[in-house]
């Protein structure tokens, strides 16, 4: 990027993948500030299935760091909804507004902030396998919600590449973080594990700088992209 010292928000940096993601920016010059639903510490807080919310985080990291270069989606959920749950409305709509809706919102809110200040800019969603391959039964919700997020990110990279505004989205598979430890659990670990070819899940890590890469480095051309980590475990 252009930026000499490119500002950074990224949401969901409290642990797994979103916290390897703000680790990987230390030493780069850019200065990163990472969201959680609770806050605490240095982390912003905002909790998505408020109304209102992503606004909110948005304004709180311009207080803190003055502008926003690079946004990155990260934060969502991955709870199970049954179909036989008569809850199951709730819960998807619970899903959509969290894993989404508050990722489109903090997306409107950063391209209005670039083409108002004339400023290049730059989103990296990361979405999931599951946007092209789906999920289980009892996670509709998820698969359409990633799916949803990469829809979005190609519509913003070929709405606005004239503006200097890039748009990447990375699908990891199966990643070893606390949320995919009990679901690799509950799906029959070692069973599931034989469906990747590379015989074992993505390290935060090697999410991470993947993001790191497209928020600083990824060529303009490439805007648009959607980049897999899932050991080819689905190839398209």
């Amino acid at each position: 990027m252009s930026a000499k010292k490119p500002k950074i928000l990224i949401t969901g940096a409290s642990r797994g993948i979103g916290a390897s993601i703000l680790k990987s920016f230390e030493g780069t010059g850019a200065i990163a500030v990472g969201h959680s639903s609770k806050g605490g510490g240095e982390m912003l807080g905002a909790d998505f299935a408020a109304d209102g919310a992503a606004e909110t985080l948005w304004q709180a990291a311009l207080d803190r760091i003055g502008s926003i270069d690079v946004i990155i989606n990260n934060a969502g959920i991955f709870d199970e909804n049954p179909l036989s749950a008569p809850e199951w409305p709730e819960n998807w709509a619970r899903t959509m507004q969290v894993n989404l809706t508050a990722s489109a919102e903090l997306c409107r809110l950063a391209v209005l902030h670039w083409q108002s200040n004339g400023t290049a800019g730059r989103i990296v969603n990361i979405a999931s396998r599951a946007a092209y391959r789906g999920d289980s039964p009892a996670h509709w919700h998820y698969a359409a919600s990633k799916g949803g997020m990469v829809a979005m990110t190609k519509t913003i990279a070929r709405a606005y590449a004239s503006d200097d505004i890039l748009a990447f989205a990375i699908c990891p598979g199966f990643t070893m973080t606390g949320m995919a430890d009990d679901y690799l659990e509950s799906r029959g670990g070692e069973k599931l594990l034989a469906d990747i070819p590379l015989g074992r899940v993505a390290q935060p890590k090697e999410i991470a700088e993947m993001a790191r890469w497209c928020a600083l480095d990824a060529p303009a051309s490439m805007t648009g992209a959607v980049l897999d980590a899932n050991g080819a475990s689905y190839v398209r």
